[in-house]
């Protein structure tokens, strides 16, 4: 078995022992007394938010293009690829395969992944903002609103970068072309890679280009799927008896995901722990930090990967699944 092949059950198995270890026995008895019904209800909300973005899938393809149990399992199969492999580098790449098989071309396909990671950004820049104009009208502390002004800068920028790529993007092509000229590429590969390029711009111009109702929908249901998902800390720290304002836990998980991201480990695994340990326990004390990071790490990781799992063998096969977590993007 390859190196990457076992990378992600060492990941897991890390993971899983940094909050325990850091919890100490004082974990147990914060798991045993957490409430059930806390637990089925973050459950019953991720698959209220794979059936949030299977409607979303459904509405920039049309609905005649593929049907709602369909959808439902290739945005399980794309979850799973993206919690399983590298800085989720599978994603993308499990999205394009399954809508190919769906008569949706390639530019197509990567074209309405760009859109859903664009309303993703839309909804985090809008929410950050939001939440830093609550604080600085509410008297929010200071470390956090200083992290609500960094992260809604950098998201921003992001944005305004996006912009500037599609607003001057016939000059960046002539310069990569010119470039991949002096570093000795054949003038047919560079015709094929401008191809390519061009026909994600024209997918990607189509879809931006459909109903401004329909756009919004869109906009609309990832706002309500992260909301959901963004949730669960805050609803593990609730059952522990250790509520936090849903603004701090909302900036924790982006923090702690991004960190885990830099890992370039399978769905952040060791890292995110870590990052979310470090800035929860000195809120809440160590062993419900542990306790709440690893309810928030099952269902919002582990179930991704368990659910996913069987689903992406069926939609994909093995071959692609082997392929996926034996990948390294470097």
């Amino acid at each position: 078995m390859s190196r990457g092949v076992w990378l992600l059950p060492c990941a897991l198995v890390a993971a899983l022992l940094i909050p325990i270890v850091l919890g100490g026995s004082d974990l147990f008895i914060q798991l045993r007394t957490f409430p059930p019904l806390f637990l089925l209800s973050m459950f019953g909300m991720i698959l209220l938010c794979w059936n949030l973005n299977a409607l979303r899938l459904r509405l920039l393809l049309g609905f005649t293009r593929i049907n709602h149990l369909r959808a439902v399992g290739v945005v399980m199969a794309t979850e799973f690829a993206i919690c399983a492999t590298p800085a989720g580098a599978g994603g993308p790449l499990t999205l394009i395969a399954l809508l190919m098989r769906q008569g949706v071309r390639p530019a197509q396909g990567t074209a309405i992944y760009a859109l859903e990671q664009l309303a993703d950004l839309l909804v985090f820049t809008g929410a950050l903002l939001g939440i830093l104009g609550y604080g600085l009208s509410t008297a929010l502390d200071s470390r956090l609103s200083g992290l609500l002004g960094a992260s809604a800068a950098l998201l921003t920028a992001a944005l305004v970068l996006l912009g500037l790529l599609g607003r001057f993007h016939r000059c960046l092509l002539r310069g990569n072309g010119r470039l991949l000229a002096r570093l000795g590429i054949r003038l047919p590969r560079r015709r094929s890679w401008t191809r390519k390029v061009l026909g994600f711009r024209n997918a990607l111009r189509d879809s931006l280009n459909l109903p401004r109702l329909l756009l919004f929908g869109v906009f609309l249901l990832t706002a309500v799927h992260w909301v959901l998902r963004y949730s669960v800390l805050y609803l593990a720290l609730l059952g522990l008896d250790s509520a936090l304002p849903w603004a701090w836990t909302f900036v924790l998980q982006m923090l702690a995901l991004t960190a885990g991201q830099l890992s370039l480990l399978p769905g952040g695994a060791g890292g995110a722990e870590l990052a979310s340990v470090a800035l929860l326990a000195p809120l809440v004390g160590k062993s419900k930090a542990a306790a709440a990071i690893l309810i928030w790490r099952l269902v919002t990781y582990y179930f991704y990967l368990a659910a996913g799992a069987p689903v992406f063998v069926h939609l994909v096969g093995r071959p692609l699944l082997k392929r996926l977590v034996g990948y390294r993007p470097f």
